[in-house]
């Protein structure tokens, strides 16, 4: 079955701003809703950063079926595993069957500002995080835990609010290892579109697979879940300037490699063109072409899609997308 969802980008909107948004979404048939927990936003200029697990309770509070989760969320340097276990405990017992983990191994633009930290190499950080979620597995399903890990430790720990069944840990990937492990131990994988085709057709979902094999699971256990980067509007300039606020994401990265400072990121990304800040997008005016340019990541094996929106209009999006592609996207692909 496909999943269609929504990203509140916390990075552009104010808080009960993107509430809005996310309300509307629900309303508007979508399937579930996924914020960035971002110390820190991609731009200085007018840029957000809420705490996105308050975010996300305010979100339940507001609505009544759509999933909600973090996509993503490290549990490694801000957060010490036990407050995410703690956290999550809290949302999933308040909100029972809706709340998702997602995580990944972080980026220094929100860790080191907040920490003052040495950002430390790849393989540290993937290791830290499986640690991190060994740890928290223990936690939701222990009763006292004292855990002595490389990184982390506690004493007798109890979690005392928590949902009867574990929070569904979903997990980022952009590279074979952690794409291994997300299909070995988590119950999602997340990444992103507008990259290289056999990015995907090689790489991830071939090693994501080969953990699913290892861990003797099947294939349908392990929701398959893509951010679809889409700018869609009825004017297609309007839609292609909209990219600009994201300009970003269209960084390769060695000229965003630790970059740390929102201002500098700002700096470097208002240096590209529109077509260049807008390589990532699928923008279009048409909604069979947007159908026809996801129809490739669906018939890779993704079947929850995120839809990122970049325009200030989010509303006009949201109301637009849920008239003229969901239905489509549901009528092709079930």
């Amino acid at each position: 079955m496909l999943r269609l969802g929504y990203k509140a980008s916390a990075e552009q909107f104010a808080p009960n701003e993107l509430l809005g948004y996310a309300e509307l979404a629900e309303q508007q048939g979508f399937d579930s809703v996924f914020i960035s927990d971002h110390f820190q936003p991609w731009r200085h200029t007018g840029g957000h950063g809420p705490f996105s697990m308050a975010w996300m309770g305010a979100l339940g509070a507001r609505t009544q079926r759509i999933a909600i989760g973090t996509s993503v969320l490290t549990p490694t340097f801000r957060y010490h595993p036990s407050v995410v276990a703690q956290a999550f405990g809290t949302l999933g017992a308040m909100f029972p069957g809706r709340i998702i983990l997602g995580v990944g191994t972080g980026e220094s633009l929100n860790e080191v500002p907040a920490t003052a930290m040495h950002w430390p190499e790849p393989k540290e950080r993937t290791a830290r995080l499986k640690e991190s979620l060994t740890l928290i597995r223990r936690l939701w399903s222990e009763e006292r835990v004292s855990f002595e890990g490389q990184y982390y430790r506690t004493e007798k720990a109890t979690i005392y609010d928590r949902p009867e069944q574990m929070v569904p840990i979903y997990v980022a990937g952009a590279g074979p290892l952690i794409s291994k492990y997300a299909g070995q131990f988590g119950d999602g994988f997340i990444c992103t579109s507008g990259k290289a085709p056999e990015l995907y057709r090689e790489t991830l979902l071939p090693n994501v697979a080969a953990g699913i094999a290892v861990s003797g699971r099947k294939p349908a256990d392990v929701d398959m879940m893509i951010e679809m980067k889409v700018s869609f509007d009825t004017d297609r300039q309007r839609a292609m300037e909209d990219t600009r606020y994201w300009a970003a994401l269209a960084l390769s990265a060695d000229e965003k490699m630790s970059v740390e400072d929102p201002i500098e990121m700002e700096r470097l990304a208002d240096q590209l063109s529109a077509e260049r800040a807008a390589k990532r997008w699928i923008v279009s005016t048409d909604a069979d072409e947007h159908v026809e340019k996801i129809r490739p990541y669906v018939e890779l094996g993704f079947r929850h899609l995120v839809f990122h929106a970049p325009g200030p209009e989010q509303a006009r999006f949201l109301k637009l997308y849920a008239q003229q592609v969901l239905p489509r996207l549901r009528a092709a692909f079930g």
